[in-house]
């Protein structure tokens, strides 16, 4: 029997008052992949992620068309709560924002405000998400300094360990490297890579490279609508869409 996919969009789109970033994107995806989202600015990218977890619902004038289906069920039902959701779908930022406390305790923000209290099991899942994000090695020994303190590329991975804690079943980034270096880069990449394993990831990037290179699965966005959704390699390759191929062989974006 083929398996079901983690989430299912189905002739979605999407209305900001007179204005519609996004026009009737359908697409499956299946559990444990990176799926790469490219394409130019303006193109509906980072719309399409807000929408998975329900981001938009907090600017004035946004409403829906389709259906977004998470294991089965409309996020955007009437009896979804919007809260409870974001727990299930979490979202990693192009900016990282720390809270303004220490590495321990933006790791068990989420957890805390949940109700898990128990000691040794926010010890442990803080050296497991940290482990996970590949940041453990570089602060287990200050996790009570201020994650303020850190480098913009471990603030970063220590946004992706805060969203692991919550253990999401899927997870969604919108440009987590545009503003790091190349090793943080690489790290960030690294930790993708073996994440998927255990989780569902959503990769908006403008660098076609980087998809390349992360994603299983790539969707190309070109003026709010989706041109073409496969395999990575065969995307990049031999792309079914002259549009694809003309944004990534570089001849406009």
């Amino acid at each position: 029997m083929p398996t079901l996919p983690i989430l299912s969009v189905r002739n979605l789109s999407v209305f900001i008052g007179q204005v519609q970033p996004l026009r009737g994107v359908s697409l499956d995806i299946p559990a444990n992949r990176v799926i790469g989202i490219i394409g130019p600015a303006g193109s509906g990218k980072t719309t399409f992620l807000r929408t998975l977890n329900r981001l938009n619902d907090l600017l004035p004038d946004f409403r829906t068309e389709g259906q977004v289906l998470l294991n089965g069920e409309d996020i955007y039902h009437p009896n979804m709560n919007a809260v409870a959701l974001r727990k299930r779908v979490g979202m990693v930022f192009a900016l990282p924002i720390p809270l303004p406390m220490s590495i321990y305790d933006n790791v068990v923000y989420g957890p805390r405000l949940t109700g898990i209290r128990d000691r040794a099991r926010l010890d442990a899942m803080v050296e497991h998400t940290l482990t996970a994000a590949f940041l453990w090695d570089e602060v287990k020994d200050r996790l009570h300094t201020s994650g303020m303190r850190l480098s913009g590329g471990q603030q970063q991975r220590l946004c992706l360990a805060r969203t692991l804690a919550m253990e999401p079943e899927l997870i969604l980034l919108d440009e987590p490297c545009s503003g790091l270096d190349p090793i943080s880069t690489a790290r960030i990449e690294d930790a993708l890579t073996a994440l998927k394993a255990r989780y569902t990831i959503i990769l908006v990037t403008n660098n076609t490279k980087q998809a390349a290179r992360v994603a299983d699965d790539t969707a190309f966005f070109l003026m709010g609508e989706l041109v073409e959704y496969g395999n990575t390699r065969q995307l990049f390759t031999v792309p079914r869409d002259s549009r694809t191929n003309d944004y990534v062989t570089g001849r406009f974006g």
